[in-house]
This record gives C-alpha cells, sequence and structure tokens, in this order.
C-alpha cells in the first residue's frame, strides 16, 4: 500500500476523536452530568493503561518465555525492562515536574499586571498556558497522554500498511477509529467545571480543535513512520511515555471525583467507560492482533 493511502488511513483513525468534542462547550451542564462525564473519562483511561502497559510488555514477556524454553542470554529482556522502565518514569514525574513548574509560574505570573486579551493572544505560549483554568491545564495534559497513545497505535497501522496486509490495516483503522471516538469525551470532561457557574468561560472552537489536534494528531504522524520503518523499541517507549502521563491524570480526575457526593454516578461512569474500551477493542483484537 503506498504512503498516500496510508496517510489516509491514519487520518481516519485520527479524526473520530472530534466528535466528543463539542462536549467541551455545554452551557453550565448539571452536577450530574459532570460527575458522570469526569467517571466516564477516568473509566476509559484507565481502560487505556491496562491496553498501552500490555502493549509494552509483550516484547518483555515474550523475551522471558522463550529464555524458559530454549535458555540463552537475557540482554533483549533487560534492554526492553530499561526502555519500559524509563517510559513509564519519564511519563508520570515528568507530568509530576511540570505541574510544579507550572504553579511556580502561576504564582509568578499573577504578581505581575496583564493587560486585557493577554489570554486570546498567547493562548498556547507558556505565559498563556499558566493563566488557563485548572480544567483547562487537565484537558491539555489528557491530550497529551492520549497523544502518545495514539502515535503508538498511528505506528501499527504504519507497519501494516507497509507490509500489504490490508485487511489488517482496515480492521486496525476502524478499531483505533472507535478508540478515539471515546477518547474525545475523555478529553473535554474536566471542562465541564468551567461552566459550572459562568457559561461564558466555555472554550473556543479554536481551542477544541487544537486539542483534538495535539490527541488525534499523532496517529497520523505515527502511521507515516510506521510506514517508513518498524521498530518496537519505539513503540516500547511511547507506549510507556502514554502509560504514566495518562496515571497522571487519572490521579488528577480522582482527585476531583472525590470532592462529588454522587457516588453512585462516579462508579458508574467508570464502570461505562472500562466497558466502552473493551468493547472498542473487541474489533482490534477481531483483526488478530
Amino acid at each position: 500500500m503506498g504512503m498516500g493511502q496510508t496517510l489516509l488511513l491514519g487520518f481516519i483513525a485520527g479524526v473520530t476523536i472530534l466528535i466528543g468534542m463539542p462536549l467541551g462547550r455545554m452551557r453550565r451542564p448539571s452536577e450530574a452530568l459532570r460527575v458522570t462525564l469526569n467517571a466516564l473519562a477516568v473509566g476509559i483511561l484507565l481502560f487505556l493503561v491496562w491496553d498501552v502497559l500490555s502493549a509494552a510488555w509483550e516484547p518483555i514477556d515474550a523475551g522471558l518465555a522463550a529464555h524458559h524454553v530454549e535458555g540463552g542470554h537475557l540482554g533483549s529482556v533487560v534492554g526492553y525492562g530499561i526502555l519500559f522502565a524509563l517510559g513509564l518514569t519519564v511519563g508520570l514525574m515528568g507530568l509530576q515536574q511540570y505541574e510544579a513548574w507550572m504553579g511556580r509560574k502561576i504564582r509568578r505570573d499573577r504578581a505581575q499586571s496583564f493587560g486585557p486579551g493577554a489570554m486570546a493572544s498567547q493562548e498556547l505560549t507558556p505565559r498563556g498556558i499558566s493563566s488557563w483554568s485548572p480544567a483547562r491545564q487537565l484537558a491539555l495534559l489528557i491530550a497529551v497522554g492520549i497523544g502518545l497513545h495514539n502515535f503508538a497505535e498511528g505506528l501499527a497501522i504504519g507497519q501494516a500498511a507497509a507490509g500489504d496486509e490490508i485487511a489488517l490495516a482496515t480492521l486496525l483503522v476502524i478499531g483505533f477509529a472507535l478508540h478515539n471516538a471515546t477518547e474525545g469525551f475523555g478529553i473535554v470532561a474536566p471542562l465541564a467545571a468551567d461552566t459550572e457557574h459562568d457559561s461564558a468561560s466555555r472554550p473556543s472552537w479554536a481551542f477544541l480543535l487544537t486539542l483534538a489536534a495535539i490527541g488525534g494528531g499523532p496517529t497520523f504522524i505515527g502511521t507515516a513512520v510506521g510506514h517508513t520503518f518498524t521498530s518496537e523499541p519505539l513503540s516500547v517507549i511511547f507506549l510507556t511515555l502514554a502509560a504514566g502521563s495518562i496515571i497522571y491524570v487519572i490521579v488528577q480526575l480522582l482527585v476531583i471525583a472525590g470532592r462529588s457526593t454522587r457516588k453512585d454516578l462516579i462508579y458508574l461512569g467508570i464502570l461505562l467507560g472500562l466497558l466502552a474500551g473493551f468493547a472498542t477493542d473487541a474489533i482490534v483484537t477481531a483483526a488478530g492482533v
């Protein structure tokens, strides 16, 4: 399959993340809806953690199984193990350090005077990001974590297309497109808190499209990279980076969920998110992956 057709597949798999983005512009959502969306995001992300860590662990598990049966050196296992630990550490602790840095920056910025319109003109600069609400910052971090995960998915699509495994590539696109459709809801879930008391604080369409590009765009990029060359170590690195960052985000979302008295909705939302993740994964499993 040519590069043009492969990139089209990557685009289709990634663009479905847009389906959930309009929810970020809801006006004054009810508490029940906000709690459910937050819990749904937790459930989806919990599934993604399982999904990416199990995929990243596969070469290590296969190497250990081969050593048990055939003996031999464990060099590759140790190498993958180091990549696994490194990616997970950087993904999790890197965001924690970013949060600490952002907190210091916000305190500095609040001590300075800002002119009107600073948020609009510097929306994607470090200074602009530090002026965002906690909900917007969390939505950005969710998009980054999902983007890392989707890059690894794109690699799988590109590798299948490069090997002329058209049926496999098509099934992968269908499965990953369904995945991305649910991930869009996870990205915008924290934004419901911004409009709880002030509907004028709704995010712009440009902001939502930027989040969608961060979360879904790497699927397209990964497809191009995967079509060019195959690298299992690269997949392990991106999968574990994604896992670490997603774990960080889950902790943040659980803190928000803990403030609610609607525990029934929290558990129901988490359950629905998990089931949605496994249901869409069934399509990928049907491809034999």
